[in-house]
């Protein structure tokens, strides 16, 4: 993806971290005993995806696009699962979430071309 891309395809991408996010805060609310039942998550998740499905609707994705936004969602989902089992230790090891989140950044922010050097850099 060229920088271009990169700023056209940034509210997808945030649309989609907000997705996971939101999806499995949604999840932990209506079956973990740990996380008290609010409904903000449910409406936050639904409003993510009528969103993230809008956009999809009113511009065509570039090439790189889907793979990006669903490591995006994942990288949501799996942080909050990591967050949830720091504050709440009794649900177990945040380790692999954690992992997976930090591995699915560093794969993102490759895809994205933000660890290339610069054209200026590269020269001299």
């Amino acid at each position: 993806m060229n920088k271009d891309q990169i700023k056209a395809e940034r509210k997808t991408l945030v649309m989609s971290l907000l997705a996971g996010l939101c999806g499995n805060a949604t999840l932990a609310v209506l079956t973990s005993s740990a996380v008290s039942f609010s409904v903000f998550p449910v409406i936050a998740f639904a409003l993510a995806i009528y969103c993230l499905y809008q956009e999809y609707l009113s511009k065509p994705m570039s090439e790189g696009t889907p793979a990006i936004a669903f490591a995006c969602f994942l990288v949501g989902a799996f942080g909050y699962s990591a967050f949830l089992r720091a504050m709440s230790p009794d649900m177990g090891s945040n380790f692999l979430p954690l992992m997976i989140t930090l591995g699915l950044l560093f794969w993102v922010t490759y895809k994205m071309g933000f660890m290339t050097p610069k054209k200026e850099e590269a020269q001299a």
